[in-house]
């Protein structure tokens, strides 16, 4: 009976992985129709952003590459059992991500209230910037949602296939919106002008 169970629980965790793997195929194709659309656009119309990109996407793309760092250790040290440090980590990543989440929203108010370009600009390339970070920042929530659900499972002391489990997917989509972000922000800096 218990083998059974096992095996019922390798199968629906495969399914899982897959649908996993799907999200985030479709992920990439969206966040490459909007660049590809920024490409055609500006190209076509001739507008550039001309936006000098604030200064707190360089400090949240640090923050970013600094939480993948610390999601690895997390994973490392649930592989190893030692899980008062995947914990740790657990919540460093947490805090970074918070970090990143409210440098995001306040790199949209600088472009907003002291750069004075919006969403809704005559030249729409740069309404571009809003719907990269918009977008972005949407995957981010869910990504936080996933660690949160992965934090938890830790003080529950699930079994530790179930752990990790939930570190392996957290682990990828957290670390596919870091490459994400890093993509985003270099685009964004060869087509400031």
């Amino acid at each position: 009976m218990a083998r059974m169970e096992q095996d019922n629980d390798r199968l629906n965790l495969g399914a899982k992985k897959f649908n996993m793997w799907i999200f985030i195929f479709t992920s990439f194709m969206l966040f490459a129709a909007f660049t590809s659309g920024f490409i055609v656009y500006a190209g076509g119309s001739g507008h550039g952003l001309n936006v000098i990109m604030p200064q707190s996407f360089l400090y949240s793309t640090i923050v970013i590459v600094l939480s993948s760092g610390t999601l690895f250790l997390a994973s490392r040290a649930a592989k190893a059992l030692q899980f008062d440090k995947q914990k740790l980590y657990l919540w460093i990543t947490l805090g970074l991500g918070l970090a990143f989440f409210a440098l995001q929203i306040y790199a949209c108010y600088v472009l907003t209230y002291k750069m004075q370009i919006y969403f809704v600009d005559p030249n729409a390339s740069r309404s571009f910037v809003y719907v990269f970070v918009g977008a972005h920042l949407v995957h981010i929530f869910a990504a936080l949602l996933l660690l949160i659900n992965t934090l938890i499972g830790t003080y529950r002391n699930i079994p530790q296939v179930r752990n990790m489990f939930k570190m392996e997917l957290t682990s990828i989509f957290w670390h596919f919106l870091d490459i994400i972000w890093i993509y985003l922000y270099v685009f964004l800096l060869l087509n400031h002008n």
